[in-house]
């Protein structure tokens, strides 16, 4: 359980570094365990909670008020285990859980340690699952974006990147949501905005651009990206050329945002 800190305003939007994460101990004096909180309603966010927790190796970590909310989790390095309630699995680098209210996550590390990000949301009046899936990965490509063209305030790029659905609607999640964006060489996943939503996601796999308000900026993996309701956002890999690599972003909006679901042509029914 981390500690209380004083929370670093986010204003409408921002992208904060893997460099500035600040990390804490958690409230146990005996652990080694740490944990950053780079997104939380007490910096400025309405509907989400974004931890990054580096778990030491043989120790666990359950986020707070975790079976009264909504909780999804990415392994960002290392591995361990994920236990929704009773259900546990081994996890590692790209695997995922996820949390349904009365379900509490926790999250123990191998000898190695393990860092994960989590995000966290109350279910906040929203129909829960009646079955939902509990562990995943976000290579997971059952269900997916393709082709999405923004909505609409910036021009569209032609070179469009594909989006996993890893946790939605029609995996049972009732509120919080987990996307994969994967940017190949050249590759845009378009500007948009989210009227009702936060959008708090992550740079997971190499080297891109993060689109925030009015403008592209250069990131890299363990990056966070945070934009409040109506801020347009988007993510792109802008290096072609032999040495490029896919730039992979992971994360969603809260609560989720059905557009995304008709863009992909499914419906956005909570099964």
């Amino acid at each position: 359980m981390p500690p209380t800190t004083t929370a670093t305003a986010l204003g409408d939007a921002r992208i904060i570094t893997a460099a500035e994460l600040e990390f804490r101990p958690v409230a146990d004096p005996a652990a080694r365990t740490t944990v950053a909180t780079p997104v939380s309603p007490a910096a400025g966010s309405t509907h989400v909670t974004l931890h990054v927790v580096r778990i030491a190796g043989g120790e666990s970590f359950v986020p707070d008020d975790s079976a009264a909310e909504e909780n999804t989790v990415v392994v960002f390095a290392g591995s361990g285990t994920a236990a929704v309630g009773d259900l546990s699995r081994h996890v590692e680098r790209g695997s995922a859980a996820y949390a349904p209210t009365g379900r509490t996550l926790t999250l123990t590390a191998d000898d190695a340690g393990m860092t994960a990000y989590i995000w966290r949301t109350p279910l906040a009046g929203a129909t829960p699952g009646s079955d939902p899936i509990l562990h995943s990965s976000l290579w997971d490509d059952t269900t997916q974006l393709r082709g999405f063209g923004g909505t609409g305030q910036i021009e569209a790029a032609e070179a469009r990147a594909t989006m996993n659905f890893v946790f939605w609607p029609g995996t049972g999640s009732s509120r919080l949501c987990l996307h994969c964006g994967i940017q190949q060489p050249g590759e845009t996943f378009n500007v948009h905005l989210h009227p009702d939503s936060d959008e708090a996601f992550i740079a997971f796999e190499g080297i891109g651009q993060m689109y925030l308000r009015d403008h592209w900026v250069d990131v890299a993996a363990g990056d966070v990206l945070y934009a409040a309701p109506g801020v347009l956002h988007g993510a792109r890999n802008p290096h072609t050329g032999s040495g490029a690599r896919r730039f992979v972003t992971c994360g969603g909006p809260s609560p989720y945002d059905p557009a995304l679901y008709s863009a992909a042509g499914y419906s956005s029914q909570v099964r």
